[in-house]
């Protein structure tokens, strides 16, 4: 776990595996699959001894129970310095009150407070707004993320499931008006679900955004614990009995089984690779029940999966595009360029070379 990637166009450098403490407590919506304080101790333990340093919550995770409980943690170990905690805010806190929800400068630093009051801290490493609300102007998000930074209440900014359009125009608002930037955008991705990229990833890459995905497992399918059945879906999870499951993620399953059987290595192990080591991909956060669990996902990176391999899950798991961009192909390149032309990049020395960040 000793291998930790800057986040986006920053010097934020974080493990490549974040430890997802939405399960951390009993109560509230998560509250079906949370762990005590006991067990979620273990958990937390193990991942930072392991040398792991994201940690990631939210003020919705059981009702804000998950902070609380991760706020004494860490006055525990006291190595509050080292981990990179990151919060996230959208959701309601009071459904009586208009403004105790959304994303609009009066909750944000609120919700931001009670939030260090919880968690027992004076900063947050990294702040995440967690949904877009569809009404917010997206300037206001990025002046109060801004005011915050100013003020010593939070260290980076960032978004989580937004539209690709948005994160564009927070980062170019922030840039246009020498504001903070946006250093992550936190996705949904794993082999079952591959909508970001056809969008997502070039804006990060162009952007200076790394992606922080989750449910790198696909909700718990890619775990290999659940079967198909005439009847849907067998096995202990919260998909058991689900009637949902497409035949294209069956045959996700079926070629990851089959990979992982030739590697040598879990199910889980071989999703959580693929996920992370894929491009623009800085980070993946994973939960775990146990800390067995979460022994098994720490592995996930100590091997490489074989470029044959990878291909074979990458068919399994090919979708078609939607149009524009299924003609961002080079068959619809050739009609834009003549076929007889040879266009390429600028030919060396055309610029000075680039040593240690300077021009030599």
């Amino acid at each position: 776990m000793n291998d930790y990637y800057l986040l986006g166009r920053s010097g934020l450098r974080v493990s490549r595996l974040a430890l997802g403490t939405m399960n951390f407590g009993v109560g509230g919506f998560h509250a079906a699959y949370g762990r005590s304080e006991e067990e979620a101790e273990a958990i937390f333990r193990r991942y930072v001894e392991a040398g792991g340093n994201f940690i990631d919550t939210a003020d919705f995770y059981t009702a804000g129970e998950s902070e609380r409980i991760l706020g004494r943690l860490i006055a525990r170990i006291g190595l509050r310095d080292r981990l990179v905690l990151t919060g996230k805010f959208t959701n309601s806190i009071d459904p009586a009150d208009p403004n105790a929800g959304g994303n609009g400068r009066k909750h944000m630093i609120r919700a931001l407070d009670e939030s260090l009051r919880r968690l027992g801290t004076d900063h947050l490493d990294l702040y995440l707004l967690h949904t877009w609300d569809r009404i917010t102007p997206v300037e206001e998000v990025v002046r109060t993320f801004d005011d915050l930074v100013r003020a010593g209440k939070i260290r980076y900014a960032g978004l989580s499931d937004v539209p690709a359009w948005y994160a564009a125009r927070a980062q170019s608002v922030a840039e246009a008006h020498g504001l903070t930037p946006m250093v992550t955008v936190q996705l949904p991705y794993s082999l079952v679900d591959r909508a970001i990229e056809p969008e997502f990833v070039p804006m990060a890459q162009t952007l200076g955004m790394g992606l922080s995905v989750w449910s790198p497992l696909g909700g718990g399918l890619l775990t290999g614990k659940y079967r198909r059945t005439a009847d849907g879906v067998s096995g202990e999870g919260r998909l058991a009995g689900a009637a949902q499951i497409s035949d294209r993620d069956w045959r996700v399953v079926e070629a990851l089984e089959k990979v992982a059987d030739g590697l040598g290595h879990g199910m889980a192990q071989v999703a959580l690779n693929w996920a992370v080591t894929q491009p623009a991909v800085a980070s993946a956060v994973i939960g775990a029940s146990t800390v067995a669990q979460l022994d098994a996902n720490l592995a996930a990176l100590d091997f490489t999966i074989p470029a044959d391999a990878r291909a074979l899950l990458d068919e399994a798991a090919a979708w078609p595009l939607p149009k524009p961009y299924s003609m961002f192909t080079p068959q619809y390149q050739s009609w834009i360029v003549s076929p007889g032309l040879t266009i390429g990049d600028k030919p060396a020395g055309y610029a000075p070379p680039v040593v240690n960040g300077a021009h030599a």
